[in-house]
């Protein structure tokens, strides 16, 4: 048998010590050991909140919650000091009876007709946000959510309701698949539909995944949307397939957003036997909200085929400076990109996508106007599978070259030869911000067929690459060919010369 080497003493005590840490449980602290003793005495629980300082509530009110002291729950709900309950930071899954206890404890709140000596709550909070506000329970913090104690010891006092009570506030980010909404989702608009005189159910951030058809777990989206507070909604994406009759529809809801920040639609189908009149009011009755949303910053509009010949529409009707435009996949007409060269709302624009759009027999000189105008803010710039050619792309050189806070480009999918590829670049070598560049493969890379010759897209793409390591900032650039002779799908040339795919390399 081998003989083994003992280890090293130093290492073995290393090991030791690390061994023995994994074995150790974690002591639990006095303030657990005080909680966990004050909660074996249900009625001896309830009795005390009235006296228990405001920075003991969080532990307890978590220790009641894991150990389902459901009473002492509802009642630390009904007696909160402070103006939010971040219950959501609690929620790791969809916990429907967590959910189901504190409404229950709300809903004894919302009866009560004197308030409750010290009761300050405003907001109840269902986002996984504020997880600081469990893990710490410092004075500090408890005057960060109560900023009105007098101490961190001693609740203000609150006189009884005059007049008519304030609705609570209920904060959600919503992810609705409208054809099978979880148990929870339903269970809480039910609860708030019966309430909605005392309750404001605000969201912030709104994502769409599907089209509500039929089901008993199927909600339309005019009845979720008709339970939110939607001046308070910030973020809305649309991630399914929308006719122009649901945009429509959805419109009216869209101009009550006024502080929405970032708005994404995606594959609007417009039916062709659509009759033109009606077409038309339909593309008027959403396009014209766009001039309630004054804080709008953000928009993205994928695959939306209703802007041939109406984004002028769309970009009169802009408030506010945007700060990023997203117009991809779409057909545009030239006088859409003469519209939108002379919007006034992209002066200070810093990320502009324009992918997809094909401009192949598009004169360039709309997207001239436009990067001069963006030059001093523009940071991305998305031209991929635009079809832009050799003179294309020539004329737009001069005006590229000014944008000196550029630091993303992406020209993947255009077919320019190796002469202007290398014009293209001794320009971009100009803008030091940049730091990430895609280029595609010269068109001499291509056989007569489109089919990609090996030997000649290695050839040219490390003579480019050799131009490009005179450069002394660090920069990744990349090159790409479609399709790649050896697995048929996009893929790129990076600075040392080796194939990577394309989709894990972006």
């Amino acid at each position: 048998m081998p003989t083994q080497l003992c280890p090293h003493p130093k290492y073995l005590n290393v090991r030791c010590f690390r061994s023995f840490r994994m074995s150790m449980k974690v002591p639990p602290t006095l303030l657990q050991l005080a909680g966990q003793s004050l909660l074996r005495n249900e009625a001896l629980a309830l009795s005390a909140l009235e006296k228990l300082p405001m920075e003991l509530f969080p532990p307890l009110f978590m220790e009641a919650l894991t150990r389902r002291h459901t009473e002492v729950v509802k009642a630390m709900v009904q007696a909160w000091p402070f103006s939010c309950l971040p219950l959501g930071a609690l929620m790791k899954t969809r916990d429907l009876e967590t959910l189901q206890i504190t409404l229950d404890g709300i809903d004894m709140l919302l009866s009560e007709q004197i308030r409750p000596r010290r009761w300050k709550l405003q907001v109840l909070d269902l986002r996984t946000a504020h997880q600081n506000f469990w893990n710490v329970w410092s004075g500090a913090m408890a005057e960060y959510w109560a900023p009105q104690a007098k101490s961190r010891n001693q609740a203000e006092e609150v006189p009884p309701w005059k007049g008519v009570k304030q609705p609570l506030r209920l904060i959600v980010d919503l992810n609705l698949e409208l054809d099978d909404l979880d148990e929870l989702q339903i269970y809480l608009f039910e609860w708030v539909q019966q309430r909605k005189s005392s309750i404001q159910l605000c969201c912030r951030k709104m994502q769409i995944w599907g089209l509500c058809t039929c089901g008993s777990r199927a909600w339309p989206i005019h009845r979720v949307l008709g339970l939110l507070e939607l001046d308070c909604m910030e973020e809305v994406v649309v991630h399914c397939p929308w006719t122009l009759c649901a945009l429509g529809m959805f419109a009216p809801y869209l101009g009550q957003m006024r502080n929405l920040c970032k708005l994404r639609i995606s594959q609007i189908c417009v039916s062709e036997n659509i009759d033109p009149d009606n077409y038309k009011q339909l593309v008027a009755t959403f396009t014209s909200q766009f001039s309630k949303l004054g804080c709008l910053r953000k928009l993205c509009m994928s695959s939306a085929y209703f802007l041939h010949g109406h984004l002028h529409q769309v970009l009169s009707c802009l408030e506010a400076p945007l700060e990023s435009l997203s117009i991809t996949h779409c057909l545009l007409e030239e006088s859409d990109l003469q519209c939108l060269s002379n919007c006034l709302s992209i002066h200070q624009l810093k990320h502009l996508s324009l992918r997809g759009v094909m401009l192949t027999h598009v004169c360039p000189e709309p997207l001239q106007i436009l990067l001069h105008r963006v030059a001093d803010t523009l940071k991305t710039l998305d031209l991929e599978d635009c079809g832009i050619r050799d003179s294309q792309l020539t004329a737009l050189l001069p005006a590229l070259s000014h944008c000196s806070q550029l630091t993303t480009f992406s020209f993947f999918g255009n077919r320019i030869s190796m002469s202007v590829l290398k014009d293209l670049l001794h320009q971009t070598a100009r803008l030091s911000q940049l730091s990430q560049e895609l280029y595609p493969a010269p068109l001499e890379s291509y056989g007569g067929l489109g089919a990609v010759r090996t030997g000649k897209v290695s050839q040219h793409c490390a003579e480019l690459m050799d131009t490009l390591r005179a450069r002394r900032e660090p920069r990744v650039v990349l090159f790409g060919i479609d399709p790649c002779p050896q697995c048929g799908n996009r893929c790129v040339y990076n600075m040392e010369g080796i194939l990577r795919c394309y989709w894990m390399a972006a």
